[in-house]
């Protein structure tokens, strides 16, 4: 839209000062037909907002909503990282029904077309139901209650800071508070999308795959990136399946295959032939997948190897590994120190930059100008165009009474308030109510800057009620629970604020409802809120070393988040010698990165890691990082070699790896289950250890 204004700008004059001919105009006109997206749907009526809401969309939302979830749980208790699946929403949505509609056309049983809005309705239901899996906590501050985690630390593990996992309270917990974010920010859509003209990234890209996959040309494109990912999708599964034959004990198969040497696997140096993680790469951008290898090599490359050598000086020679007053606490508490610092600057950025852009919003407004976002005319210099025109009369047309999103917050805070104590008995009453005073206007900081940067600083937001309200409970009273259970409350609630505005700029830019999009992300929320802790509960009984460093799933941020709940309520003294200022170090120097990234400019900024990416792996170590930059590796040499094929065929490449490896933990879970053990086990050891264990087996 901003080229065609551009060209709605542009002189008609030739370089040499001449007027351009009647035929150059007509190009011109052509050339400003073609750049509008909506004159290519002219033809074609956009459906009531009752139609958008089909039985086949939401059928198609469940079967995607539940290959998501096990996706999102995987990534979550592996590493934590977990890339956008928006391509791979729409791409599958738009097969799935085009393939239906296709077969019943041809049966002559079609009685409504396949349209970009019902598109839309799937592919926001689905990121809505797989979101739960990481808003809900599966991998972080609702596991960091439980026993396996609290064991890990000495400090804080009284039943008062203990509860279990169990599927009744977990899904009750997230019904009552995953919905409050949906109404808190309903009132505000027209002055996010309309007023203030917000960007929303990701929306937006979502919005123009969905827009392409409708036309005839995107049609035949889509059809080739479905195949492509089918067929990474089938090897990816099949990878995984040939894999679990070989794991049939601790330590065992390809994902402990010494790659660089055993000393380096033991510093968690090695490639661990993940296909999920190598897809990830795919996706991420190279300053993610750098950043991870700078982190991991300062961490277990440098510093821990330094610290051990320290052994019986800096903290006892006897402590387990294990332990948090060992090495272990080095690597979790600077980690911890790193992430604060990195989401206390960009929280204090993202919200001068809110404050800031409100503040010129309404200074500004009389002069008919709108927020200095991108390189935009203001209504001043230019009328709308053909497409913003027709985008914003729909948009307005179905609209969302007031009153429905004040008694739903109100109801639904009410309800929440009578609850959560009963779950949780450290959660005063007046806790929650003070969370949800200040919860709409947080809700709302993290939308507007989630519009601005495409950076959702949810968890910044959950960690900031984990410290407030742990410590207003105390450590007598079961702060560190109180803490992690505020967390969930505030981060549910910004978190689907955030993904919501996101859903109405992608409904505002394919002609959606805002109503369907809104009844969809509750539809969505809804099955979320049972299929993630079913999923969860699944791979906790599956899986029983969840949770343990080093397992198959670690769920490193769970001892995170708890971590950061205990120096909440009992400050400092439960870390090792010299970790303080080491942590004082890293979290100055995280600030000062991001300080410097800001102050060199964009270009310059690319150079320089992150913060945030670096601090992974210093507790989970390299494997991850190596898997992901050789995923950044392929993608790289593919574009030197093809640039348009690798830019239309990476992303669906890249799902296919991430889906098929991601749903070979279903079956895999089932055999676990069923006491279905793989027959082998491939282990690595040296030639000094080899000798051993033959003299050991000789008879």
């Amino acid at each position: 839209m901003d080229r065609s204004n551009s060209v709605n700008r542009r002189e008609a004059h030739t370089t040499n000062g001449t007027k351009k001919t009647q035929e150059e105009l007509l190009v011109q006109e052509e050339e400003q037909e073609v750049l509008s997206v909506e004159r290519i749907f002219e033809s074609k009526q956009v459906p009531s907002w009752q139609s958008q809401l089909t039985l086949r969309a939401f059928f198609v939302s469940l079967i995607l909503g539940i290959l998501f979830t096990f996706i999102v749980m995987k990534l979550n208790l592996t590493t934590g990282i977990i890339p956008s699946l928006n391509v791979s929403a729409g791409l599958l949505g738009f097969f799935f029904v085009k393939t239906w509609t296709k077969f019943l056309d041809k049966s002559g049983f079609l009685k409504q077309p396949f349209t970009r809005q019902e598109n839309t309705v799937i592919q926001t239901c689905v990121v809505a139901t797989s979101g739960i899996a990481f808003s809900g906590g599966f991998g972080s501050y609702l596991f960091g209650m439980s026993e396996v985690i609290a064991k890990q630390s000495t400090e804080a593990n009284a039943a008062d800071n203990v509860k279990n996992p169990s599927l009744g309270w977990m899904i009750t917990f997230l019904f009552v508070v995953s919905f409050l974010g949906l109404f808190s920010v309903v009132p505000l859509r027209k002055i996010m999308i309309i007023d203030f003209k917000l960007i929303y990234p990701s929306g937006t890209a979502t919005a123009h795959l969905i827009n392409s996959f409708h036309t005839p040309q995107g049609a035949k494109l889509a059809k080739k990136q479905v195949k492509a990912l089918g067929k990474f999708f089938t090897f990816s599964f099949l990878w995984g399946f040939f894999q679990w034959f070989f794991t049939g004990g601790d330590g065992c198969g390809f994902g402990s295959f010494p790659t660089f040497g055993l000393k380096a696997f033991e510093n968690r140096f090695y490639f661990d032939f993940s296909a999920t993680y190598v897809g990830v790469g795919m996706i991420c951008p190279y300053l993610i997948n750098v950043s991870l290898l700078v982190g991991a090599i300062l961490s277990w490359g440098i510093m821990w190897p330094l610290i051990e050598d320290r052994k019986g000086h800096w903290y006892p020679a006897d402590q387990s590994p294990s332990s948090l007053h060992g090495i272990q606490g080095y690597r979790v508490f600077i980690a911890i120190a790193m992430i604060l610092g990195d989401g206390l600057y960009n929280f204090i950025k993202v919200l001068g930059r809110t404050l800031y852009g409100i503040y010129c919003q309404f200074r500004e407004k009389k002069t008919g100008s709108v927020l200095p976002v991108g390189a935009r005319a203001s209504p001043a210099e230019a009328s709308l165009s053909y497409d913003d025109q027709i985008r914003t009369e729909l948009f307005l047309k179905d609209q969302i009474p007031m009153w429905v999103a004040i008694v739903g917050y109100v109801s639904i805070a009410i309800i929440s308030t009578i609850t959560l104590p009963h779950i949780f008995h450290q959660l005063n009453w007046y806790y929650i109510v003070v969370i949800y005073i200040f919860a709409p206007a947080l809700a709302f900081c993290n939308a507007y800057g989630c519009g601005l940067t495409d950076w959702s600083l949810a968890s910044t937001y959950g960690k900031l009620a984990i410290f407030t309200i742990g410590a207003w409970a105390g450590a007598s009273h079961g702060g560190v629970l109180a803490g992690l259970a505020a967390c969930g409350v505030m981060m549910n609630i910004v978190t689907t604020a955030s993904d919501l505005t996101q859903d109405f700029k992608t409904g505002y830019m394919t002609l959606a409802s805002p109503r369907s999009m809104f009844i969809s992300q509750i539809i969505g929320t809804a099955m979320g809120c049972v299929i993630s802790p079913c999923v969860f509960w699944l791979f906790y009984k599956a899986f029983h070393d969840l949770g343990v460093p080093g397992s198959e799933y670690p769920a490193p941020y769970a001892l995170v988040y708890r971590n950061m709940s205990i120096l909440g309520v009992e400050g400092f003294s439960a870390l090792p010698k010299n970790c303080l200022t080491l942590c004082y170090i890293f979290f100055i120097g995280a600030i000062a990165i991001n300080a410097l990234r800001d102050a060199l400019g964009k270009n310059k900024a690319k150079y320089i890691p992150l913060p945030m990416a670096m601090a992974i792996p210093f507790y989970l170590g390299s494997y991850f990082a190596i898997d992901m930059c050789l995923g950044s590796l392929i993608l790289f040499i593919w574009t030197k070699i093809n640039k348009a094929k690798a830019d239309a065929f990476g992303p669906a490449v890249a799902s296919g790896l991430i889906c098929g490896d991601g749903i070979w933990t279903l079956p895999s879970s089932i055999l676990a289950l069923s006491g279905v053990n793989p027959p082998i086990c491939m282990k690595f050891l040296s030639r000094k250890d080899n000798i051993r264990v033959d003299k050991f087996m000789k008879p």
